[in-house]
């Protein structure tokens, strides 16, 4: 994994996926890591996730500066601290934020505020909260993905993008915490705030739609509808609290028809884990016109907008959206964590394969090389 100094005063070399190009495999480099600056952590990370963000920025959907280190859901043990550091020590577990919660912007000064003036989501600057970086590579510095930059074996994140978690807790497993259970489960939860009794519908059974299922059936849903084209997903969502799956290619009709007709007029709640336009304002549609709610949860195309019909929500629906499912992430990760180890949700399911990610990476490139 690299050196790893005990006084954090030094520069650590280690390995990282290096993103010099659109569209084209990471590079597996050596970068020199700088040591945490005033207010900043050093993370030897142990376990980081794939998510569909990561892929947006590699195929365009999300613009950041280049060349960078992606990743951004993840979990790792601190290495050292930067002067004034006082909420982790090293040798802590702890999670990275993708978005940090500074607890003095009027953002996270308000109740129900999450997504903190600090973030780099917002513009992707690629950079410290200082506005340099703390990578290197062949020379050149290399930027950082909001704030986490998880695909590397060490990586430097700002002291309020970064949570303490329980140090019994299994790294492989909560990382998914820093981003796609969080995410879904806080959709159903803290944006929609499902109610018992209510009926749902979810577009979309990856990991994230998962997750919706697993808050919706937690806050006490009495119907959960999943949607997919793909029919090998029903299972899983099932196990995890689907009543009934279906897919838009079987029926003639809009999907928002078929639902609206399914639930005798509309359903309560309804979830867009896609992040496809025709599929939000299907999700709106099919929403019960008086009362229902549907949240935006999957990442939009870029540079594109929707054209929706004012009435959809004039006659009492709420659309609604919210990063990381409107949790406070400084305040409510370590909580998740204690929570998962409390056996009050299961993250097993939606794992489907632990690889070494540098040995994946650099096997297919190799294959990519000789293909070529």
């Amino acid at each position: 994994m690299g050196s790893s100094p005990t006084s954090g005063s030094s520069v650590i070399k280690c390995k990282a996926a290096v993103l010099w190009e659109l569209e084209k495999p990471f590079s597996i480099e050596e970068v020199e890591v700088a040591p945490p600056k005033a207010h900043e952590v050093r993370i030897k990370m142990v376990a980081s996730g794939i998510c569909r963000s990561d892929e947006h920025i590699v195929n365009g959907t999300l613009v950041a500066p280049l060349p960078l280190i992606l990743g951004h859901e993840a979990a790792g043990i601190v290495e050292s601290i930067g002067e004034g550091v006082t909420t982790v020590k090293p040798g802590d577990k702890v999670i990275p934020l993708f978005t940090p919660q500074c607890g003095k912007c009027n953002v996270c000064k308000h109740p129900q505020g999450n997504f903190c003036l600090k973030n780099d989501l917002s513009t992707l600057r690629g950079s410290m909260q200082d506005g340099t970086t703390r990578f290197t590579c062949r020379g050149k510095p290399i930027h950082h993905f909001i704030g986490t930059s998880t695909f590397s074996q060490y990586t430097v994140v700002d002291e309020i993008a970064v949570a303490k978690i329980d140090p019994a807790s299994p790294l492989e497993k909560v990382c998914l915490i820093g981003c796609g259970f969080s995410t879904g489960y806080g959709s159903a939860i803290n944006v929609a705030k499902v109610t018992p009794g209510s009926t749902c519908a979810v577009f979309g059974l990856g990991g994230v739609g998962l997750s919706v299922i697993m808050g919706c059936k937690a806050a006490g849903a009495a119907r959960i509808i999943g949607v997919d084209i793909n029919k090998d997903k029903y299972a899983k969502a099932k196990e995890l609290g689907a009543t009934e799956c279906i897919s838009p290619q079987d029926y003639k009709e809009p999907i928002q028809d078929v639902l609206t007709e399914m639930s005798g007029g509309g359903v309560d709640f309804s979830f867009e884990v896609i992040g496809r336009l025709d599929t939000m304002v299907a999700a709106l549609s099919c929403c019960q016109e008086s009362y229902g709610v549907s949240v935006i949860v999957g990442v939009p195309p870029k540079s594109q907008n929707l054209s929706m019909n004012p009435m959809l929500l004039l006659t009492g629906r709420t659309w609604k959206g919210a990063i990381f499912g409107g949790f406070k992430t400084k305040d409510s990760v370590p909580k998740l964590v204690a929570d998962f180890m409390a056996k009050k949700f299961p993250l097993d399911p939606l794992i489907t394969h632990i690889l070494n990610f540098f040995f994946m990476v650099g096997m297919g490139q190799e294959r990519r090389k000789v293909e070529e």
